[in-house]
Parts: C-alpha cells; sequence; structure tokens
C-alpha cells in the first residue's frame, strides 16, 4: 500500500492529506503549522531525524487509517455485550480523545482568525456545543444505558419499557447532534470554508 506522499512533499500537504499524521509530526517536534510550507526532506534533516523511520511511521499511520473499516462480523454475529464493547473502545474512546484534541486548535484558530473571519467564531461556537452534547452523550450510555442493554438477553427482566425509553432519549440526542452538524456544514459553505483557508488555518495550529 504506498503512501500518497513522498519525502519530498511538503509538510503542510501531508497534514491536509492525512491530518492523523500530525500525532507523528508532534512525535517528532515537527513543524506542520507556521512551518509546514517545508519539503518533509528537509525538516527532517534540520531536526537530525532518521529519514527512513520517520516514513515507516507515517505509512503506519497511512496503513491504519485505510484499513480502519469495521468487520460486519461484529455487527451481525456478536452478543449485545460484544457490541457494546466494540462501541465503547473503536467508537466513544476515540471519539473523545479526537474532541480533546481538536478544542485547543479550534480555539486557537477563532481567536487569531475570527475578527476578520467572524464564520471561525460560529465553527468555535458549533463545535463547543458539539463537544458538550457528545461528551453527555456518551457518558450516559456507558454510565446508565449499556448496563441496561447488558440484561435484555435476560427473559425475565421486568424493566424493559425503561430501557427503551433510554433509547428513544438517546435517538432524540442524535437527531440534535446531527442538527449541529449541519449548521456546521452551512457555516462553512458545506466545508469549503476549511480548504480556502487552509493555509490560514495551518498558520494558527501551534505544535
Amino acid at each position: 500500500m504506498n503512501m500518497p506522499f513522498t519525502e519530498t512533499s511538503l509538510v503542510k500537504d501531508i497534514i491536509n492529506e492525512l491530518p492523523k499524521t500530525s500525532d507523528v509530526f508532534k512525535r517528532y517536534r515537527i513543524d506542520f503549522c507556521c512551518g509546514g510550507n517545508t519539503p518533509l526532506i528537509s525538516a527532517a534533516t534540520k531536526l537530525s531525524i532518521n529519514m527512513k523511520q520517520l516514513m515507516n511511521d507515517l505509512n503506519d499511520i497511512y496503513t491504519k487509517e485505510k484499513n480502519n473499516s469495521d468487520d460486519m462480523e461484529v455487527w451481525i454475529d456478536s452478543s449485545s455485550e460484544d457490541i457494546i464493547n466494540h462501541i465503547s473502545v473503536h467508537y466513544h474512546t476515540l471519539l473523545l480523545d479526537e474532541l480533546a484534541q481538536l478544542s485547543p486548535y479550534v480555539t486557537k484558530v477563532s481567536k487569531v482568525h475570527g475578527a476578520n473571519h467572524p464564520e471561525l467564531i460560529k465553527v468555535y461556537e458549533l463545535f463547543s456545543v458539539f463537544k458538550k452534547e457528545m461528551i453527555e452523550h456518551t457518558s450516559k450510555e456507558e454510565e446508565t444505558v449499556f448496563p441496561l442493554l447488558k440484561k435484555l438477553d435476560n427473559p425475565e427482566l421486568e424493566n424493559r419499557e425503561e430501557i427503551v425509553n433510554y433509547i428513544r432519549e438517546l435517538e432524540k440526542e442524535h437527531d440534535q447532534v446531527g442538527e449541529i452538524l449541519r449548521e456546521l456544514r452551512e457555516a462553512t459553505s458545506d466545508y469549503k470554508l476549511l480548504m480556502a483557508h487552509i493555509h490560514l488555518y495551518i498558520s494558527a495550529l501551534k505544535c
């Protein structure tokens, strides 16, 4: 599986193609923000980084992202407990981690460029609401709903209606979050804002 970038690719282009490579750049202290307009090999040479190891680490990220598709057997041939555990590990944990990493970047961009680009303030506001909703939502699932769902296999369970009501409430929350994402898409002109101001974003995101 060949990566879509090489040693001569600009750091910023690698980030744009595969945002998760920022984890590697942070580890090696490669500036992917203000210094992002630099060929990868130049950035590595400046910091005396082993180029082969760096490319291997980037390839690991690329391979993992490309192969990060769900195994359908988990959903169609697993117990309720296995499915719940799969959601917790592969969705909730990753979601909360991504929200934590994105938060300071969204805040920084809005503070630095919000005065000239009010749409970035809107993005910050929507992201803040989205983050709050998702943290509360996943917490409710983990602490209340999932433990109840694990009991559904018990034919003698008496509070099934309680579980159904919880599920209905969660579905409403899904709809609310979907509306936030719709507003975010509208505020960014179907995310074209992110592409149009990509250099703006890169200049503000400090490693």
